[in-house]
């Protein structure tokens, strides 16, 4: 079985030039650059599609950046990526910034150095500006990273809009929301803002509880519904995140309140989660698989060097029925 030494061998350069073909680092000549992939391809030292991926400077990765993949939405969003990405005939690299801590800093070096073709990333750990730095292919969910580096979201306005609709309708004046960590650029702090405004606007109580930055997991949210519900005895609805309202609909029961007779809920995504208490939570839906197909749209015309026709795609959110809100306003808006 032919080596690295053999490689270098007949191609007639050092194994160090080799090494930095392989790994995409360092500068190696264009003809150099040939005549080791010739050589890898006479020797089967590579599979051929490896060889000719690194004869036109790609490896066929995309690497896929998410705050915590056991989070629902997270889950969901990565399966259906890595699903279109291998239609497309790419593999997925998945990092999972909340395990791994600088990750980000160090997949977005892998980019800078050929090892990925690009990078589809949620997360929110590095500045803009460690962004804006890179000139290679990268689409951002839900997140401005500047005009250069395209986003796509959902209409985050009208999904909050329609949250307070639904409350408001159901009877609730005095309600509460959870909230991401304002220290991040989201456009996902517009459904806040616009439930708040719909809410005070139609003469009911706002109270706001902004969440940890970067914290997802199921623990965290299982002590903050329990404190904030403790804590606000007198509130009659809540707008949140699934697992929020699912920990929400635990958390009343077992402080003598039932849902939806004392406390509605609306939660924002509209995972399985939703499907998977009783009652039924009524959700603010997210379309997941359409915001997967259009990140990696939009990624792979980036890759090939197509003309974007939008640096910025905004889809449009639904209502999915259940039984926290009244019913007859759910499938109004339906």
């Amino acid at each position: 079985m032919a080596g690295i030494r053999d490689v270098a061998k007949l191609a007639g350069v050092g194994v160090a030039t080799v090494s930095r073909v392989l790994n995409g680092s360092g500068y190696v000549s264009e003809e150099t650059r040939k005549k080791i992939v010739q050589a890898m391809e006479e020797l089967n030292y590579t599979p051929n599609e490896l060889a000719r991926q690194l004869y036109h400077k790609r490896s066929g990765i995309i690497a896929v950046l998410m705050p915590d993949v056991s989070h629902p939405f997270f889950s969901e969003l990565v399966k259906n990526i890595e699903t279109i990405l291998y239609e497309r005939g790419y593999k997925t690299m998945l990092c999972d910034t909340f395990k791994e801590k600088n990750s980000e800093k160090e997949y977005l070096n892998m980019l800078e150095r050929n090892i990925v073709d690009g990078i589809i990333t949620g997360v929110h750990s590095l500045d803009v500006e460690s962004y804006q730095k890179i000139s290679k292919p990268i689409v951002a969910f839900d997140r401005v990273l500047g005009d250069r580096i395209p986003v796509v979201r959902v209409d985050h306005k009208v999904g909050g809009r329609l949250a307070a609709q639904m409350l408001y309708e159901s009877g609730c004046r005095n309600v509460l929301q959870f909230h991401g960590a304002k220290v991040v650029t989201s456009p996902s702090h517009e459904r806040h803002m616009e439930f708040e405004r719909y809410m005070r606007e139609h003469g009911a109580g706002v109270t706001s509880v902004e969440l940890l930055w970067n914290r997802f997991d199921t623990q965290y949210f299982k002590d903050v519904t329990r404190q904030v519900l403790a804590g606000n005895p007198d509130i009659d609805g809540v707008f949140g995140a699934d697992l929020l309202m699912a920990y929400c609909i635990k958390a009343a029961y077992s402080q003598g309140r039932k849902v939806p007779d004392d406390l509605k809920l609306v939660a924002y995504d509209g995972t399985y989660v939703t499907e998977t208490v009783t009652p039924e939570i009524t959700a603010i839906e997210q379309p997941v698989p359409q915001i997967a197909r259009e990140l990696v749209g939009i990624i792979c015309d980036m890759i090939e060097g197509k003309e974007l026709k939008d640096h910025k795609v905004i889809l449009d959110v639904k209502v999915k029925k259940g039984a926290t809100t009244l019913n007859e306003f759910a499938e109004m808006a339906k």
